[in-house]
């Protein structure tokens, strides 16, 4: 458990580092430059990974159930993901609406794949790993959205086609991810 904790703290830390010290992040990236910044950000956000995947691994050699969630719920989790990962393309599409009004649906859709898999998984790993990331996307989500306001930001939409692309390809990516690539990474398959 402790590779895991580590992890979380070293990934979701690194991408903390907005939330709680924005001025201090700025005068790094003033002192050292944007390129040095995001490849020491990159570095800690490759290892925090790593060890966040291998952590909830050996964790789940010797799960502790906390409880023992019923069938349904991995049903709600396969179906509150599919709009996470539309939320996830719309942040990438440039122009969608979703992101006009939404104006972080990464963040969004974080909080949503989180949830959802907190609901549908009952042991100690699950609750470290998906309720981490989902305190850390409620909290990120409100510093950027009042980082937004603060500086006026307004964000301008493309027609109705840029939501129908992140619509398109974000339902196609989850369908292809839970039917096909979510029980090779993780031996879970949604839809089986």
């Amino acid at each position: 458990m402790l590779v895991l904790i580590l992890g979380l703290a070293l990934f979701l830390g690194t991408h903390s580092i907005r939330i709680v010290a924005d001025d201090w992040r700025t005068r790094q990236i003033s002192r050292i430059g944007e390129m040095r910044w995001k490849g020491l950000y990159a570095i800690a956000s490759i290892g925090g990974i790593t060890l966040v995947v291998w952590g909830y691994g050996l964790a789940g050699l010797e799960p502790v159930y906390l409880w023992f969630p019923p069938v349904w719920t991995k049903h709600l989790a396969a179906l509150l993901t599919l709009p996470a990962f539309i939320l996830l393309v719309s942040a990438y599409v440039p122009g969608t609406r979703i992101r006009a009004s939404i104006g972080h649906p990464m963040l969004v859709g974080t909080k949503l794949w989180a949830f959802a898999h907190l609901v549908a998984n009952g042991t100690l790993a699950d609750v470290l790993l998906f309720g981490s990331f989902l305190i850390w996307a409620i909290c990120a989500f409100i510093a950027s959205r009042r980082r937004d306001r603060s500086a006026g930001i307004v964000r301008r939409t493309g027609g109705l086609r840029r939501d129908t692309v992140a619509l398109a390809i974000g339902i196609v990516a989850w369908f292809v991810f839970a039917r096909y690539a979510h029980a090779w990474l993780f031996g879970v398959a949604p839809f089986g």
